[in-house]
């Protein structure tokens, strides 16, 4: 299994500089023309693998809980 290591200073700069200012005809500016939030991956990217694996389940934990609740209203309105 490969170690997951957080990006050095250089390559996080030169990712966030394509992201900010994506090439024309890149799939970076498809993305961005189809409305994706390239702030956000930036900011991801400027976490360390084990803060985005945290981010993740914690989000995954509240999605669980959000289905829960909904499972258990619309078992009541449907009694």
């Amino acid at each position: 299994m490969s170690v997951l290591r957080s990006l050095t200073p250089e390559q996080l700069a030169r990712a966030e500089a394509r992201l900010r200012n994506p090439a024309a005809g890149s799939r970076i500016e498809a993305a961005k023309k189809f409305g994706v939030d390239l702030g956000s991956l930036i900011v991801q990217l400027r976490l360390r693998p084990t803060e985005r694996v945290s981010q993740m389940e914690a989000f995954s934990r509240e999605m669980a809980a959000i289905r829960g609740v909904a499972r258990t209203s619309s078992r009541r309105t449907n009694s």
